[in-house]
């Protein structure tokens, strides 16, 4: 696994963590991700997680606590995957793995019991990742809309 350093977000970071957000979600804005992961940063009930390589950073977990309703928990709050990213280059290396494990430590800390998720239908390589690493399906959706006139 090629040498990286864990880093919590904090003021010093941010920027960091929403230019990742945006390799993630491209159709975001970036000063609408820079204000959110200052919220994070400050938050009591939502982290992030960071990796470098040199001085790159190379991936992401953003992790909260949810009280809404959570397909499949078993308690509230349950611990959330908001958000987890792994630059091509990197992948395929135990990244993702060791972000978590952060975020295990992390919901542990926080009282929970369970850590959810969830990924998009069609992304099967998430789905794919999130059984490889022990996550068990709980549900299958398909949202739809439609407009009124």
């Amino acid at each position: 696994m090629t040498s990286v350093i864990v880093e919590s977000l904090s003021g010093n970071n941010t920027q960091h963590l929403a230019q990742l957000f945006l390799e993630l979600w491209p159709e975001c804005d970036f000063e609408e991700e820079m204000e959110s992961c200052q919220e994070i940063a400050h938050s009591d009930t939502e982290t992030a997680f960071l990796l470098k390589s040199g001085e790159s950073y190379v991936a992401f977990i953003h992790v909260s606590l949810r009280t809404d309703y959570v397909e499949g928990a078993a308690q509230s709050p349950t611990a959330y995957v908001e958000g987890i990213f792994v630059k091509e280059g990197f992948r395929q290396m135990g990244l993702s793995k060791k972000l978590l494990q952060l975020a295990e430590k992390w919901a542990l800390q926080k009282g929970c019991v369970q850590l959810a998720s969830d990924a998009e239908i069609s992304n099967t390589a998430s789905i794919d990742f999130h059984k490889k690493v022990g996550f068990e399906e709980v549900n299958r959706i398909v949202c739809f809309i439609k407009e009124l006139s």
